[in-house]
Formats: C-alpha cells, structure tokens, sequence
C-alpha cells in the first residue's frame, strides 16, 4: 500500500528572545554599554523601531545573532535538494537513505497528479508498490541499503532537521514563498514562516516573497502579477539589457 504523506513543520528549538538578541547586537555597535545589559534594558517600542530600521537599511548582519531549528517531515528527495541549495547561514541533517531501510513506502505525490486522472493516479501507485517491492526483495537477497536505494524515485519522502540564523532564513522565504517557486518548497517555506512569524512577529512582519518584502517583482516577463496589489510595488528584471 503506497502511502501519499503530507507536509509537516515543527519548531525544535530558537534563540531565546531572538528579537531582543538582534537588539542588543544592533545596539552594541554605537555603545560602550555591554550587549547583556543592553539587552536587559531596550524597551518593546524601542526594539521594534531598530528592527524595522536595520530591515529597511539593508544593515542585516546583525540578525545572523538569532537562529530557527525546524524538524521537517513528509518532504520529498526533490524538495530536500532545493532546499540544500540554501548554504550560507544554513545546516542540515538529513535521514540517511543508506542506514534507514524502508519496509513500507511513502512517497509524496504532486496535488496535480493526486487529485487528477484517476486512471493515471492507479498506474503511479502501482510503480511506486513495484519499486518498493523491488527494493525490499533486494534487501531479503542481502544488497546493502545503500544500493538498493538507487531503486528509489525523488518522490521518497524524509526528514530533515534544518537550522538558519534570521538572515539566511528571511533570504529563504524572499525566494522560496514566491508563486514561482516549486510547490512544495513554496508550501514548506511558507509553513516555516508561519511558525516563525509566532516567535518573532516584528522581524518578520514583512517576511516572504520579494514582492511583499522589498516592494519589488524580479521576475519581469515571468511574473505571476502578485504585485500589481501591493502599493507601491514594482515589477523588474534581474537580467541587465546589453
């Protein structure tokens, strides 16, 4: 019986008070004050305003002093290496495909696929069973998990335990929650962002794709129109005309 998971994001651990961190980093720039104290005694309205300053100024390194470890569940192996594609400020530890044997399969199956043809739908589980049946038959004859894998399709679903500091994640989301990006990392980038946004409301307030967070479409020809309905937003293109 194949199995069709869904996506699932939970927040292991977050620097402490990570906006109060951003602060107390930002303000030991311009002072002879010790960052603990600075910290102790910056004030809600005051850390809100040098959060929106910094995100406005372009002056973030200060938000690599506060990081978000997130357990990732029911992602595919094409999702695993976009997301990897994410290096700076970025670490991870995957489910090992060569130590964890599969008894049973569990794959992710693209929205269009799953709630499309019926007939087609039948014909994909069934080679996701024989695959699966394949690989374990492989197992039973003694071939190493680490080759039987190669069996596998990207569809496999895993776990991954991911960790960026705020920097590296809001750079993340300004690409990932794009209409543009692929479905599912848009969806777990969104869902990342959603249990984010709880712990940290101001630093991310304006959090996702470039068009909300900067005001600006990169996309140009490509774009999907989202930001015709943000004030003041404009379409451009990364490509330089000659």
């Amino acid at each position: 019986m194949v199995k069709n998971v869904k996506l699932k994001v939970s927040l292991l651990s977050y620097t402490t008070n990570p906006e109060q961190n951003i602060v107390a980093a930002i303000r030991q720039c311009y002072s002879q004050v010790g960052a603990k104290e600075l910290k102790e005694k910056t004030n809600k309205e005051t850390r809100e305003r040098l959060i929106r300053q910094i995100m406005a100024s372009g002056h973030t390194s200060t938000l690599e002093h506060a990081s978000f470890t997130f357990a990732v569940e029911g992602v595919s192996r094409v999702t695993e290496i976009q997301l990897v594609r994410h290096r700076i400020g970025c670490s991870y530890s995957i489910q090992s495909g060569r130590y964890v044997k599969r008894g049973e399969a569990q794959y992710v199956i693209p929205p269009v696929i799953l709630n499309g043809d019926k007939k087609v739908l039948k014909k994909i589980k069934k080679h996701f069973e024989n695959t699966q049946k394949l690989y374990n038959e492989l197992l039973d004859l003694g071939i190493k998990a680490e080759d039987a894998r190669y069996l596998q399709p990207q569809s496999l679903k895993t776990k991954i335990v991911v960790t960026m500091d705020a920097r590296a994640l809001l750079h993340f989301l300004t690409l990932r929650c794009c209409r543009r990006a692929q479905w599912e990392i848009q969806a777990l980038a969104r869902e990342m962002l959603r249990v984010v946004k709880k712990k940290a409301p101001i630093l991310f307030e304006n959090a996702g794709p470039s068009c909300v967070s900067q005001g600006i479409c990169f996309e140009g020809d490509m774009s999907c129109g989202l930001w015709k309905t943000i004030k003041g937003a404009e379409l451009k293109t990364r490509i330089k005309n000659e």
